[in-house]
């Protein structure tokens, strides 16, 4: 497989708003370029409409894989993974499981306060991972153990078998 594309979206509306830096993205956009990745981003947008727009925008431009970082907590300006949900044809629920589970194993319990989905649209995956930097290293460290098969299969790939057969 060629290098995959990917985008990173920062959902934040302090730092779309210039209130204060994005540090999370940068930690998305480095863990994905070490997993082999061709990375645009972080593009910041603050969090509701501005996101699925960005997430239409990036399935229309082709993108392998898009990673939003932020939005997914709690509070009532989390809409991230409503916002996702929209662009999705369909959900893979085993990816922020473990992402969740991750973060729980490593002693953050706050980690299964993340509301963060994961799915497909058109032929992009798309993943939302938490806004705190410590999340953002962690859940790119349990995407890169599948990312680059699961855009395989979002291309149409076969299911590699021991002794090189397929499914």
């Amino acid at each position: 497989m060629s290098e995959p594309t990917a985008l990173v979206v920062t959902v934040s509306n302090r730092a779309s708003a210039g209130v204060y830096a994005d540090t999370s993205g940068p930690i998305v956009v480095d863990g994905l370029r070490d997993a082999g990745f061709s990375v645009d981003g972080p593009l910041v947008v603050p969090d509701g409409d501005p996101v699925e727009e960005a997430l239409r925008d990036a399935v229309a431009a082709g993108y392998d894989v898009v990673v939003t970082n932020g939005g997914t907590g709690l509070s009532p300006l989390d809409l991230t993974p409503e916002r996702t949900r929209r662009v999705l044809d369909y959900e893979v629920p085993g990816v922020p499981e473990a992402i969740r589970a991750a973060g729980a194993a490593a002693g953050v319990a706050t980690s299964v306060l993340s509301r963060g989905t994961a799915g497909v649209a058109g032929r992009t995956f798309v993943v939302n991972l938490p806004g705190s930097p410590g999340g953002c290293r962690d859940g790119v460290a349990v995407l890169r153990g599948f990312l680059r098969h699961a855009v395989d299969q979002v291309h149409g790939g076969d299911h590699a078998r021991p002794g090189g057969g397929g499914a």
